[in-house]
């Protein structure tokens, strides 16, 4: 495992990444094709969904294999920009 100094991540590591957006029926698979991009091994049927309390909104915890922060930098860029994405966390 390596851990660099600006960085309290091990990795590689399972890092869980949420995504919140607008409930639309094709959001999580929109996401699952950004989150493939970027780690192949990534199943979309492990993403977890929850819609909020007005069902206007939808979470999305997506955990990712990832084995460098390049890569989950990078990850969080592309999500980050995706025009249905509200915020990333």
């Amino acid at each position: 495992m390596t851990v660099t100094e600006d960085s309290l991540i091990e990795y590689p590591c399972d890092f869980p990444i949420k995504v919140f957006g607008l409930a639309h029926p094709d959001f999580a698979s929109a996401i699952a094709i950004v989150v493939q991009k970027h780690s192949s091994g990534f199943d979309a049927n492990s993403i977890e969904m929850r819609n909020s309390t007005g069902a206007k909104y939808i979470s999305l915890t997506c955990t990712v294999h990832v084995t460098s922060r390049e890569q989950l930098d990078d990850l969080y860029r592309d999500l980050s920009s995706h025009p249905m994405v509200k915020m990333v966390l």
